[in-house]
């Protein structure tokens, strides 16, 4: 049977899909930035244009059919398939351009794709996978399936706006400013007293202070700071490279950073490695059982990155193995409960094949793969924790979605922070989900000491007739029932870029570290600063 023609468009109106596209990345902080100066005025949600119709004429039900099938065969092939519902009409125009270079389409009707992605080394097939007609098939399919507007969030439980038993404590004046972005905080409890670090995103300077918010000192790094490691009395910077925002530059290092007794900061002028696609973070551990530290390196990229591991071979030198060539890889821990020898890794991808792995360690660092969750591409995975919630004995999955810095801005009813309980038996079920917009990171601990695991969390892309999303505390009440709080109402607290935990104080409690992001952009914010972090001090 012959394909249907798509029928001849009656009206004279004309919808243009061309967009310009804000940049392509996922955890660019830089990104980031730029969206925070309009975000807290602009109503994302907002769409006027609710016509299910294309640049090509009205299309026929095998024409969105045929486009389904297509979508399914070849949008899938580099990541989970994206269904429309993701994403509403307006943000998919927007996503087209990118999604058709990777399929080896330049220009389409009069649009031209390579002005929209800029970025040099991405893949684009030297011959087109697809016909014009059937590219053509796949945008019918997403704009006449995907809603003209996302549903809005389904918050069964409404959030308290106080406190339960943190104070909130801002981080000196001197910290202050109209602009301000903590890209890396750090509780150092290796020492007695505790120690604070943070990093100025914006200033690319790095930060010792007291317990007591007292500076001991500062220094000047090559670029902005985004993890730092302890261990075994050496202390290491991941420097994510010159700038925060996107880029395909590789200037990102790991450089050795030197405490003296009385607080004084030096960074080695040679990074220990070097050449990196914007490291995000830096863990040790034997690997191998050869009893040397080896190093695992989170290259989050732009369209280049990987999942790395630095063999130590002594005297200062290392082999580099790749356990994952892709862009994206944010966050790593190290799993030593299968086998202490031979220590595991647990890794979450964002950008594009989104999703948390399980490398498993055949005790002499080779690696078996094994994908564990999956999520879609316009999730923006931000960050996850491993910890036994239910206490059961086996580890379970604390994961939150909310990077909403590329092209695809828009409120989304499934960001917010999830828990995937462990059937013990290496499957991991969703049991519980609450709704945060611009989940950046959870942390989950048992902060009032009543033996139930509780979640702390912080958002960047908050919405912004919501600022009470910027911190919300869920108190597990028992059998994953969460109570949520966040700061008073009046609190000059918006959206945060990270967080971290540990004893501050030396009480046995565990105190909140947060990295401010605060941008006095707009009529409303004139004259008005914020601190660079804040102290939630149990």
């Amino acid at each position: 049977m012959a394909k249907q023609k798509r029928e001849p468009k009656i009206e004279k109106k004309h919808f243009s899909i061309k967009v310009i596209i804000m940049i392509v990345a996922v955890i660019a902080i830089g990104i980031i930035v730029f969206t925070l100066f309009l975000h807290p005025f602009i109503n994302i949600a907002d769409e006027s244009n609710n016509t299910p119709v294309t640049d090509y004429g009205v299309p026929t039900m095998e024409n969105i059919n045929q486009g389904k099938m297509l979508a399914q065969s070849h949008c899938a092939t580099c990541h989970m398939l994206p269904e429309p519902a993701l994403l509403d009409r307006a943000r998919w125009k927007n996503v087209f351009p990118q999604m058709g270079l990777r399929l080896g389409i330049k220009e389409h009707q009069g649009e031209v794709y390579t002005d929209a992605v800029k970025a040099p080394d991405i893949y684009i097939p030297t011959k087109p996978v697809l016909t014009h007609e059937q590219w053509r098939d796949i945008i019918d399919y997403y704009m006449n399936t995907a809603p003209i507007q996302l549903p809005v969030q389904n918050r069964t439980v409404e959030i308290e706006r106080k406190m339960p038993f943190f104070s909130l404590l801002p981080a000196p004046k001197s910290f202050n400013g109209g602009k301000v972005l903590g890209c890396m905080v750090r509780i150092d409890s290796t020492v007695k007293p505790a120690r604070i670090f943070v990093a100025n995103g914006l200033k690319k300077e790095l930060y010792l202070l007291t317990n007591k918010f007292k500076v001991m000192d500062s220094v000047k790094t090559a670029g902005p700071v985004t993890d730092i490691l302890f261990d075994q009395g050496k202390t290491m910077i991941c420097i994510i490279g010159r700038e925060l925002g996107a880029t395909s530059d590789k200037f990102g290092t790991i450089n050795e950073l030197t405490i003296s007794g009385a607080g004084k900061m030096y960074i080695s002028t040679k990074p220990v490695f070097s050449g990196l696609a914007r490291p995000v973070s830096v863990l040790a551990a034997d690997l191998n059982n050869d009893q040397l530290t080896d190093y695992i390196l989170c290259e989050f990229g732009n369209i280049n990155g990987e999942l790395c591991w630095m063999e130590n071979k002594g005297n200062g030198s290392f082999i580099k193995h790749i356990l994952r060539g892709m862009p994206g890889t944010i966050s790593a821990c190290v799993d030593f409960d299968r086998d202490k020898n031979a220590p595991d890794l647990w890794v979450l991808f964002a950008q594009g094949e989104e999703g948390i792995y399980h490398f498993i360690n055949n005790g002499k660092g080779g690696f078996t793969q094994k994908r564990v969750l999956r999520f879609p591409p316009a999730y923006g995975s931000s960050s996850f924790e491993m910890v036994d919630i239910n206490h059961d004995g086996f580890k379970d999955i604390i994961y939150t979605c909310g990077d909403n810095g590329d092209a695809t801005l828009v409120m989304k009813p499934y960001h917010g922070v999830y828990v995937f309980i462990n059937d013990r038996h290496g499957n991991y079920l969703q049991k519980y989900f609450y709704p945060i917009n611009g989940c950046y990171k959870a942390i989950a601990r048992d902060f009032d000491g009543d033996g139930n695991i509780d979640i702390a969390t912080v958002s960047l892309f908050t919405d912004a007739r919501q600022p009470e999303e910027g911190f919300v505390y869920l108190k597990n009440l028992g059998g994953l029932n969460f109570k949520p709080y966040a700061l008073p109402a009046g609190t000059r607290f918006e959206r945060a870029v990270t967080m971290a935990e540990g004893d501050i104080n030396g009480d046995g409690k565990p105190d909140l570290l947060i990295g401010n992001a605060f941008f006095n952009i707009g009529p409303f914010k004139k004259n008005v600063s914020e601190p660079l972090f804040f102290v939630l001090k149990n």
